[in-house]
């Protein structure tokens, strides 16, 4: 396959919200313009043929505009008999960099990996910023249709443009959680949340509070979605994956109240009260933090009888302490306990900082302020029969200008 000069008839293959954008976005500007989608929906935009290998029959130009990799490969193959020999294939879609460079393999020459930076109102306004990759004769070919959807920026490789948009998209996850952590102090300080949203706008999160605001006040419904949280969380999920690095938005974004279809912007909403980071909900919420508050409840008492309902019997208490590594058993531990408060307990305090859930079992952090020095807890939680329980938990003492016990 060799790359066209002038495009003529274009097909685009997937028809949800992007594809149905740049099919419409093309359209308007008197291309021809055939759809096809996996789901066999109607576009009120475009001819849609009944199968993709009549869709691309006639076509010079092939984007792709499909969920996943998984989706793009089966795709590929559907079609494979049915390019003409002169077509290039666009892939619009977020995959990983291994299956990218794998379908610029299959494909050839006339393969463009383009993903794209923006998501349904940049295709309609023609300002996405798309990552291509392909031989230069065949980018040249395709540039001025590309050129109308938005800014090209031409990059090495097919992996590297699919690792460029998981690190994007990346961004974007970690700027809705820390939207979501402020929205969340703002309504523990007892602030309205127009007047916050108005101040966050003029920071550095304001590009992101300005276009979604709509979805942040509840004036757009969560499902006239311009980019879903189960697309996000997708994403995020592949770049944990081909970067090895662990990546918490992955699992922050796609919490047990996450609804997949919402848009992302719904992600942002805080939905725990308090200083629990927002992955935990409803009923598992009071679940999970009931063994964490009798944990609170021991140290602000002194009876080590909280200590008991919050851990398992088996549970060990580990951390360094005076230099040395220790690990104690449940009954070690609550004998450092006297059956009364510390006194200087008025001074102390205890914050959970944050709490994930994966299915039967959860990870927490806390912060305790015990006089001059700051403790560190990481706990691990299971769902054990007669409810959550700490597992284990391990501990980092930041030393001040005194000591205590643990």
């Amino acid at each position: 396959m060799t790359a066209p000069h002038a495009p003529r008839t274009i097909a685009v293959l997937g028809l949800g919200r992007m594809g149905e954008a740049i099919a419409a976005r093309l359209t308007a500007q008197g291309r021809d313009v055939v759809g096809w989608t996996r789901s066999g929906r109607t576009s009120g935009t475009v001819e849609v043929a009944p199968d993709p290998g009549t869709a691309v029959a006639k076509a010079d130009l092939v984007f792709l505009s499909l969920f996943d990799g998984p989706a793009c490969l089966q795709v590929l193959g559907d079609i494979r008999d049915s390019l003409r020999t002169d077509a290039v294939v666009v892939n619009t879609s977020t995959v990983a960099p291994a299956e990218a460079a794998g379908f610029a393999r299959q494909v050839g020459r006339s393969y463009v990996h383009a993903p794209v930076i923006g998501s349904v109102p940049a295709v309609a306004g023609g300002t996405l910023r798309i990552l291509a990759a392909a031989e230069q004769d065949t980018l040249d070919g395709v540039r001025p249709v590309l050129e109308s959807l938005g800014t090209v920026r031409r990059v090495d490789d097919a992996s590297t443009a699919a690792a460029l948009k998981l690190v994007a998209n990346g961004s974007l996850a970690g700027a809705l959680l820390a939207l979501r952590d402020s929205l969340r102090q703002g309504d523990a300080l007892g602030l309205p949340r127009t007047q916050v949203l108005d101040v966050l706008e003029l920071g550095q999160l304001g590009g992101l509070v300005a276009r979604k605001r709509p979805f942040l006040t509840g004036e757009r419904a969560p499902h006239t979605a311009d980019f879903t949280i189960g697309a996000l969380a997708k994403d995020m999920a592949l770049l944990a994956d081909a970067s090895t690095t662990p990546l918490r938005s992955a699992d922050a974004l796609a919490g047990p109240a996450a609804d997949p279809a919402a848009d992302v912007a719904i992600a942002a909403v805080p939905t725990v009260e308090g200083d629990v980071e927002g992955v935990v909900e409803g009923d598992v919420e009071g679940a999970v933090l009931d063994p964490l508050r009798a944990y609170v409840r021991g140290h602000a008492t002194g009876d080590p009888g909280h200590f008991r309902d919050a851990f398992l019997p088996t549970a060990h208490i580990e951390g360094v302490r005076d230099g040395a590594f220790v690990s104690w058993g449940l009954d070690e531990y609550c004998a450092l306990f006297r059956g009364r408060p510390a006194a200087d307990e008025a001074t102390r305090t205890r914050r959970i900082d944050a709490v994930e859930v994966h299915g039967s079992v959860a990870t927490a952090t806390m912060t305790l302020r015990h006089g001059a020095d700051r403790f560190t807890d990481v706990f691990l939680l299971v769902a054990a029969e007669d409810g959550w329980r700490i597992a284990n938990k391990a501990y980092h003492r930041h030393v001040g200008r005194s000591s205590g016990h643990r």
